[in-house]
């Protein structure tokens, strides 16, 4: 490990998207390239196959040897989102459309999540002995999910504190949280993250469809950015958003 890195071990959180592979980028550039941890969950979201291809190529990209792979298959039967409940549609070209009843919420919310993804990682963490647990959440620009808010990681962080060993450590870094997508797009084009592996789409696992709310998120994040978006899509009526 290069002199002036993070001595700690870095547990990332790899989804196969866009923040969490700049995330990914980040640690390995604080924590040096042996010293991160790749972790992907799969929840029965429509597109699981494609985030796990995503996440696979990502860690080759970077050569990490040390992956775990999990599947939360609880949130298929639990229902409730979009993203894991084939009998609520996914809205097109409504970037930010509210959920059921009004809810400022939108459908593509999946309940409580992120605490999910952050235990099985906790557990990890502790096993291995990480210092460090790294997440792309992002508050600025997202589609407003109340478990992508600064709040929720600092009240987890205490959780951590005390529900591990007297002796456990571990931090969790959100390092792009408050960055707005298009910000993040040029953090990765100057960490030479590889964005053309990346898949956000939450409808296609084929070609990006174009119309969803984080197809839509990203390409007007890429447009901010002045950047090109390195994917094909079906359609990109929302690049101009």
């Amino acid at each position: 490990m290069a002199t002036g890195t993070d001595q700690r071990k870095a547990v990332v959180l790899l989804s196969g998207g866009m923040d969490s592979c700049v995330s990914t980028a980040i640690a390995r550039e604080r924590h040096g390239p042996s010293g991160i941890a790749l972790l992907h969950a799969g929840y029965g979201q429509l597109t699981e196959g494609r985030e796990r291809r995503a996440f696979d190529e990502i860690a080759n990209f970077y050569a990490v040897g040390e992956r775990l792979i999990v599947e939360l298959d609880h949130f298929r039967a639990i229902g409730g989102s979009a993203l894991t409940d084939k009998s609520i549609s996914i809205p097109e070209n409504e970037l930010g459309a509210p959920g059921p009843h009004g809810s400022a919420i939108p459908v593509t919310y999946v309940p409580f999540r992120n605490a999910h993804f952050l235990s099985v990682a906790v557990s990890w963490a502790e096993v291995i002995g990480a210092g460090a647990i790294y997440i792309g959440a992002v508050a600025e620009d997202s589609s407003g999910y109340p478990d992508c808010r600064p709040e929720y990681y600092r009240v987890f962080q205490d959780l951590i504190r005390v529900g591990t060993r007297p002796e456990t450590q571990i931090e969790i870094v959100t390092p792009v949280i408050t960055l707005k997508k298009s910000a993040i797009i040029r953090r990765a084009i100057e960490l030479g993250a590889p964005l053309h592996l990346t898949w956000s789409c939450y409808r296609s696992e084929d070609m990006a469809c174009g119309v969803c709310d984080s197809c839509a998120l990203r390409l007007r994040a890429f447009a901010e950015a002045g950047a090109t978006d390195p994917i094909p899509y079906r359609q990109s009526v929302s690049a101009g958003r």
